[in-house]
């Protein structure tokens, strides 16, 4: 239930800060509210759409060859959450800089309020297709319930509208960057969690058959299979006896995250211009 609450109010959030800037960007423009709403209507169905076929791909593997598709969707969701920290750490201010930029050419009159509807829909998509993949990785781990999901990314989706709007009015002091650092790190452990448990359903599945014997046990101490296991299994990966190769995808997982994010969020050092001659 947290993982899903984490996961759909970072993405609520994210989708609501596009709404806003588009919203604020054309302030005064008219029916720029209807546009904006069909956007986001056609985000919502579209990544509909893609749970339906997610649904459907499941159905296709199942019996010896879940292990495997489970495995996939796992490691898909690792990669995407991987490249969803690094990409908002280094392109973020940027994203918020080009949507002002599109504001102002409808306000000029050099852009129409349908190509920024599509803009909002585009990014609703986005965010409403990595939320489908990301909780269906979640149920794959198991130990989380449909119902709980279901709980979890109503709170997210409510938690993360609300946060939207205040943003948006300017009544949240909480500055954006911190709470995007915040949930990155809870996102980085959820990913690093996520590689883990794949390795072990391609194990299962007889795929990897390497460093199979648990490194340690800790089942004296909290059980996987107790109500807080169950949240820390599902939100940061905890397991009460690893393996030696799940140790590895974990702790590969954090310093890859870790890496990148550092790299592509230096910033790019420009080299002064050669004064003209006279």
């Amino acid at each position: 239930m947290l993982s899903a609450l984490l996961i759909v109010f970072r993405e609520v959030i994210e989708a609501g800060l596009i709404v806003g800037i588009v919203l604020a960007a054309t302030a005064g423009v008219p029916r720029r509210g209807l546009s904006v709403s069909l956007g986001v209507l056609g985000g919502v169905a579209g990544a509909c759409l893609v749970a339906a076929f997610a649904g459907e791909l499941e159905t296709l593997f199942e019996g010896s060859g879940q292990e495997v598709f489970n495995a996939a969707i796992l490691l898909l969701a690792v990669a995407m959450l991987t490249w969803h920290n690094v990409w908002m750490a280094s392109h973020g201010r940027e994203m918020a800089r080009e949507l002002k930029e599109a504001g102002q050419a409808v306000l000029t009159g050099k852009r129409t309020l349908a190509a920024l509807g599509i803009v909002v829909g585009v990014a609703v998509l986005r965010e409403g297709s990595e939320v489908v993949l990301f909780l269906y990785g979640i149920a794959a781990q198991g130990g989380t319930s449909n119902t709980a999901l279901l709980a979890g990314g109503t709170l997210g989706l409510a938690a993360g509208a609300a946060v939207s709007a205040l943003m948006y009015f300017g009544l949240l002091t909480i500055p954006a960057g911190r709470l995007f650092t915040v949930t990155s790190g809870l996102i980085t452990l959820l990913a690093a969690g996520m590689a883990a448990q794949a390795v072990l359903f391609l194990q299962n599945g007889g795929v990897i058959a390497i460093m199979t014997d648990p490194v340690w046990d800790t089942s004296w101490l909290l059980k996987e299979d107790s109500l807080a296991g169950r949240l820390l299994h599902t939100l940061v990966g905890y397991s009460d006896a690893p393996n030696g190769a799940q140790l590895i995808a974990y702790f590969t997982v954090i310093a890859l995250i870790a890496v990148l994010t550092r790299l592509t969020a230096r910033p790019t050092r420009t080299t002064p211009r050669a004064a003209p001659a006279e």
